[in-house]
C-alpha cells in the first residue's frame, strides 16, 4: 500500500515537472530587433535599509541605453533607518551624475502608508506619482542590463501584453549556500516560464515585473490583499489573469534579466522562504494550489524514503528507483533553466543540493504553522 502511493505521487510530480519542461521550449525565447523605441516607462523600486546595495543598482540605471525622454525612475523610501536616502542624494549631486542624463530622471519620494503590506503601499504610493502609462517594479538589490528597457519595449509593441512577467537570476556565488539558492531560483524560473508555455502561468517576482498603469486602477490594484505583507507580484498576476489572460505574457530575453543578491545567512534565508510560502498558502489561484501541493508531496515522499526502507516498508530497489526519478526530472528542468541564464557551473552543486532540498522545503512547510516572518526589520504573521 505503502509503495503504491509512493508510486503514485512520484508519477504525478514527474508529471508536473515533465510538463514544465515542454512548456519552458514552448516559450520562444525573444530578441531585439532594433525597433524604434516609443514606450514611455516608470521604473517603481521601494528600498528601505539598501545602502549596501544602493551603489550598484544607480550605477547600473546610470547605464542604461534606453532614451533619457521615455522613462523615469521613482525610489519610494520607506521608513529607511539607515543612510539610504542620505547616499542617494549625494549620488545624485555627484558631478559625474550631474553630467549623466539617465540619472536626472531619478526622483525620491516618501512611502504613504495605509494597509499592512509597506511594498504594496510603496508601489501605490509611487503609482500615484508616476507619469507614464507602463509601470515597471524592481528591488533596491538588483542590477539592470544595458538593453532591459529596449527588450520591454520591443516586446510590448511587438506583443500587446498589458503585463509582462520577465527573468531574474542570482548573481554567481563561490560558496555551496550561494549555489544553493541559484540553483533553487532556476528551478522557480524554470517552472515559470514552464507555466506559460502550458498557458496556466502563475508566479512572477516583483524585481522584474511589469503591467499598465490603467489595468492596475482598473483591477483596484492590491485591493482585497493588502493586508498580506508579501504577494505584491502574485496577487497582482492573478488578478490581471482572471482579466485577460491572453494579455499576460513572459518576456524570454536574455536583455532582461535583471540580477540580485542570494540571502548572506542561513536565518535570512529561512525569512525568505516563509515570506514565500505566506502569499502561496493565502492564494486562491487552483493551479498555484496544485503545483504547490504537488511540490510538498513529491518532497516528502523523497524524504520518506530512508525511514520507510528502515522500516521494511519499502524495498531498497522501489527507494533508489523513485529518487533517480525525482533527481532527473528535477535536473532537465534546471538543466533548460541554468542554460537560458547562462548559469551552467551551478549544476555542479546539484546532487548535493537535490539531496538537501526536500529537507529544507519540509522544514519551512513545519514552520510556517509555527511561526510569523521578518522582513526588512520588521515582524509579520501570516
Amino acid at each position: 500500500m505503502i509503495t503504491t502511493i509512493l508510486i503514485c505521487i512520484s508519477i504525478a510530480y514527474l508529471l508536473l515537472i515533465g510538463s514544465f519542461v515542454l512548456g519552458f521550449d514552448a516559450v520562444e525565447e525573444f530578441s531585439l530587433q532594433d525597433i524604434a523605441p516609443k514606450t514611455r516607462f516608470s521604473i517603481v523600486i521601494p528600498f528601505r535599509n539598501e545602502a549596501q546595495y544602493l551603489p550598484r543598482m544607480l550605477q547600473s540605471l546610470s547605464s542604461l541605453n534606453y532614451p533619457q525622454g521615455l522613462y523615469e525612475v521613482i525610489l519610494v523610501d520607506d521608513n529607511s533607518e539607515d543612510n539610504s536616502v542620505a547616499l542617494i542624494e549625494t549620488h545624485l549631486r555627484d558631478d559625474k551624475a550631474q553630467k549623466n542624463p539617465a540619472l536626472q530622471n531619478i526622483q525620491i519620494i516618501k512611502n504613504e502608508r495605509q494597509s499592512g503590506s509597506p511594498k504594496k503601499d510603496a508601489i501605490t504610493t509611487a503609482l500615484q506619482n508616476a507619469t507614464y502609462e507602463w509601470i515597471i517594479t524592481s528591488d533596491a538589490d538588483c542590477t539592470f542590463p544595458r538593453y532591459w528597457l529596449d527588450a520591454f519595449d520591443e516586446f510590448i509593441q511587438t506583443h500587446s501584453p498589458n503585463c509582462v512577467v520577465a527573468p531574474i537570476k542570482y548573481t554567481n556565488g563561490t560558496s555551496f549556500f550561494k549555489r544553493f539558492q541559484a540553483t533553487e531560483i532556476l528551478s522557480l524560473q524554470g517552472a515559470t516560464i514552464g507555466g506559460f508555455g502550458l498557458n496556466q502561468p502563475f508566479m512572477s517576482n516583483g524585481a522584474n515585473f511589469a503591467y499598465c498603469k490603467s489595468d492596475f486602477i482598473r483591477l483596484k490594484g492590491f485591493e482585497g490583499n493588502s493586508d498580506s505583507a508579501s504577494g505584491d507580484d502574485i496577487f497582482l498576476l492573478h488578478k490581471f489573469l482572471k482579466s485577460s489572460k491572453l494579455k499576460v505574457r513572459y518576456l524570454k530575453c536574455k536583455m532582461a534579466i535583471v540580477s540580485t543578491f542570494p540571502e548572506a545567512t542561513f536565518k535570512a534565508l529561512v525569512q525568505q522562504h516563509l515570506r514565500w510560502a505566506s502569499k502561496t498558502s493565502t492564494s486562491s489561484h487552483w493551479f498555484s494550489k496544485l503545483v504547490g501541493g504537488l511540490v510538498i508531496l513529491g518532497n516528502l515522499g523523497c524524504v520518506s524514503l530512508i525511514p520507510l526502507f528502515l522500516m521494511n516498508l519499502i524495498s531498497l530497489r522501489v527507494a533508489i528507483l523513485l529518487f533517480i526519478l525525482k533527481f532527473c526530472i528535477d535536473f532537465l528542468l534546471l538543466f533548460k533553466a541554468s542554460r537560458f541564464f547562462n548559469q551552467e557551473q551551478v549544476l555542479f552543486s546539484y546532487i548535493l543540493s537535490s539531496v538537501l532540498y526536500p529537507f529544507f522545503s519540509l522544514y519551512i512547510v513545519i514552520l510556517t504553522f509555527f511561526k510569523s516572518y521578518e522582513w526588512k526589520g520588521r515582524s509579520f504573521k501570516k
